[in-house]
C-alpha cells in the first residue's frame, strides 16, 4: 500500500486488495443482496458520502486485511493516531503463548489444589486430636 492522505483512502487499498469492493461487501453484510452491499460499502468508504462503517464493521475489515496479511490501514490509523507500528502476531507465535499461559495456569491450580488437601488434612488432625 502506498502513502495514504485519510483513512478512507487506506480502507479503498484494503478493499482492493481482498478482492474487490462486491466480495467485501458480501463479507461484511451477508444478509443484504451483493449489489447492495457493494453499494452500500461505496458509499461509506466515499468521504463525500454521510454513510460510515460502523465501529464493527471497521473492525471486520480490518480483521479480514490482517488474516491476509495486509497491515496498511490499521499502521495509517496508528500513525494518524500517535503510535509507533505495531508487530502482527504469528498465530502459531499466539497459540504457544496462549497454550503456555493455559499450562501454567494448570500448573497452579494443581499446587493450589495440593495445599488446599493439606491443609484440610492439617485441620481434620488438629480436630480429631
Amino acid at each position: 500500500m502506498g502513502e495514504d492522505q485519510s483513512l478512507n483512502a487506506a480502507l479503498i487499498s484494503v478493499v482492493k486488495d481482498l478482492g474487490g469492493s462486491k466480495v467485501v461487501a458480501h463479507k461484511l453484510w451477508p444478509e443484504k443482496m451483493v449489489d447492495a452491499a457493494q453499494r452500500h460499502l461505496l458509499a461509506c468508504l466515499n468521504e463525500d458520502k454521510p454513510e460510515r462503517l460502523s465501529p464493527d464493521h471497521l473492525m471486520l475489515l480490518l480483521r479480514m486485511a490482517r488474516d491476509q496479511g495486509h497491515h496498511g490501514a490499521f499502521f495509517f490509523m496508528c500513525s494518524m493516531l500517535g503510535y509507533s507500528e505495531p508487530q502482527p502476531i504469528n498465530p502459531k507465535d499466539e497459540l504457544a503463548e496462549l497454550l503456555r499461559e493455559y499450562l501454567a495456569a494448570k500448573k497452579q491450580d494443581g499446587e493450589s489444589a495440593s495445599r488446599i488437601e493439606r491443609a484440610i488434612a492439617s485441620l481434620k488432625m488438629g480436630v480429631s486430636a
